[in-house]
């Protein structure tokens, strides 16, 4: 009977997503409807709720790779997440990660790593051209705003200025030139799924931790984490809360010490994305789950301090959303209705995950109380960002990159899956990574 019930709430959940995806995709197809997933000058098919165009490629330096790795992951990840030490499982999970990532950027050539950064819109250019941070900071504001006669690039105007001096200080260290940059980019987002691992095995979850891994480490998300600011938003995210899942199962001056990190990184992280205030819930739920609260204020201070810091330094965060929220609604959000990007992001965000993260979290809908309360909670959490998020109407289409943040803490309701759901349900996902990368250009 319990088999049964397994099966059919992960069915439901995967025929969902994959329902989801296929109505957001065939309903602008058929009626018509103009949801302005690309900008019209842009050119090629569009294929919303993915921000990229029809466009299939040939075999590229990274396709034999990419196949091998998804055949290698299907046939032994589970069973090595299981069996090594913890340790190493850390390590093997870095290096697949970022193996993965390269990959599937390389389906078309090294430009596949090299093109968001050279894009006029993206950081590359702007990084390039900064001489004085110090007057970079004074006049953040106002270059936000569309009128004014030096305005910031898209990407740059949309992201508080942390996003920005990351790949100024790539050039610093000198990697400024657009590849050197994608591979910074990927060597950073790769930390994501070991951060994640860490902070719920802290938090008494490492089956948990180890029955996710695969899916963590071999996700289609891994398209965008290659080449996409977001990505290392991702990565300090993530590093962040397992710092505070460390801080929160740790005492004396070891708690004080990781609080501050945690804090340091997740301030980074609101620094980086006006989203990111939202990581709020998943800290929160860290520290439900451990029963301790004692480094909230420690973390919250540090985090606070960073902020002002900008903020005496020429730039407030709270005078750069407002100026961000009026642009915002005078450019191309304006034109993408919101009667299909309230739901058809989460298409998008099922695009980016993969399919069976419906399945994982229609297990966890079926299980309720009896999931794992780590697993149950920080999922929750996750969830509970990306339909504020949604609600926000701020954050209309692009989500496949803007959501990564909270993507990698979806995928840990994968590790309710079944037993014999675990080697089909990765097979299922690398073969939809493979799939994206090769038929479409996503523009990340």
């Amino acid at each position: 009977m319990d088999s049964a019930r397994d099966d059919r709430a992960a069915w439901l959940g995967l025929l969902t997503a994959v329902g989801l995806v296929a109505l957001a995709m065939v309903v602008p197809a058929l009626t018509g409807w103009e949801v302005r997933a690309r900008s019209a000058a842009a050119g090629g098919i569009s294929v919303p709720p993915l921000h990229g165009t029809w466009q299939p490629y040939g075999v590229g330096p990274g396709t034999v790779p990419a196949v091998l790795l998804a055949l290698a992951g299907w046939r032994w990840a589970t069973g090595l997440a299981d069996r090594l030490p913890w340790r190493r499982l850390l390590l093997v999970s870095y290096a697949v990660a970022l193996a993965w990532a390269l990959s599937l950027a390389t389906t078309d050539g090294w430009a596949g790593i090299a093109h968001v950064t050279a894009h006029g819109y993206d950081y590359g250019d702007t990084a390039r051209s900064v001489t004085d941070v110090g007057t970079l900071l004074e006049g953040w504001v106002p270059r936000i705003g569309a009128d004014h006669p030096d305005n910031f690039v898209t990407h740059v105007a949309g992201h508080p200025p942390l996003a920005l001096l990351f790949f100024v200080a790539l050039v610093r260290v000198g990697l400024g030139d657009d590849l050197a940059m994608g591979i910074a980019v990927t060597v950073v987002a790769a930390t994501t799924a070991p951060s994640v691992m860490v902070a719920l095995r802290r938090l008494g979850a490492e089956d948990a931790a180890r029955r996710a891994a695969p899916f963590l480490v071999l996700a289609p998300a891994a398209i965008f984490m290659a080449v996409s600011g977001d990505a290392v938003f991702a990565a300090v995210g993530a590093a962040g809360l397992a710092a505070l899942a460390t801080a929160a199962t740790s005492a004396g001056p070891r708690m004080v010490g990781w609080s501050v990190v945690a804090g340091l990184l997740l301030g980074s992280a609101v620094m980086m994305s006006y989203g990111l205030p939202l990581l709020g819930l998943l800290a929160l739920a860290v520290l439900r789950l451990a029963r301790r609260w004692w480094p909230l204020p420690v973390s919250a201070a540090a985090a606070l301090a960073l902020v002002l810091a900008f903020a005496a330094s020429g730039f407030a965060w709270w005078e750069g959303y407002a100026e961000l929220t009026d642009r915002y609604w005078r450019g191309l959000a304006s034109q993408r209705p919101g009667a299909y990007w309230t739901w058809a992001n989460l298409a998008a965000l099922v695009l980016a995950a993969g399919p069976v993260l419906g399945a994982g979290v229609g297990r966890l809908a079926a299980l309720r109380r009896r999931a794992d309360p780590v697993v149950g909670l920080l999922v929750a959490a996750a969830a509970a960002c990306v339909l504020t998020a949604t609600a926000s109407q701020m954050s209309r289409a692009e989500v496949e990159r803007i959501w990564l943040p909270f993507l990698p803490w979806l995928m840990v309701s994968t590790a309710l899956l079944p037993d014999r759901w675990r080697r089909p349900a990765l097979g299922l996902q690398v073969g939809w990574a493979i799939a994206l990368e090769t038929l479409l250009y996503t523009s990340w």
